[in-house]
């Protein structure tokens, strides 16, 4: 088992180097710019209501889709809760697709 953790401690070290010798001009390193959507903001109970009728889901599968319960689509739906916010990018991905054509880039 210290041999995995070698590796990994290896695995590491190796990468912190390239990153200190890529600030220090030493090499050059591959990178990516991504534009990140804007916060998802608030999703309410007719949002939520609208995007999974739009999907033609019933609570079920709406919540089978996104990994929570049922009763977290029902309380979403009811207004006794609210979407956190990564439940929320969730939304706001299903929502707007096209959001997603910009981050491979």
């Amino acid at each position: 088992m210290p041999e995995k953790r070698l590796r990994l401690f290896d695995k590491l070290k190796k990468g912190l180097q390239e990153g200190i010798d890529h600030e220090r001009g030493r090499c050059s390193l591959r990178t990516s710019e991504i534009e990140i959507p804007a916060d998802p903001g608030y999703y309410g109970a007719e949002d939520v209501r609208r995007i999974r009728s739009r999907l033609k889901l019933s609570q079920s599968g709406f919540a089978r889709l996104l990994l929570v319960s049922d009763k977290t689509i029902q309380s979403w739906e009811q207004g006794t809760r609210r979407p956190r916010q990564s439940s929320a990018r969730l939304l706001q991905f299903i929502d707007n697709p096209e959001l997603l054509s910009g981050l491979g880039k």
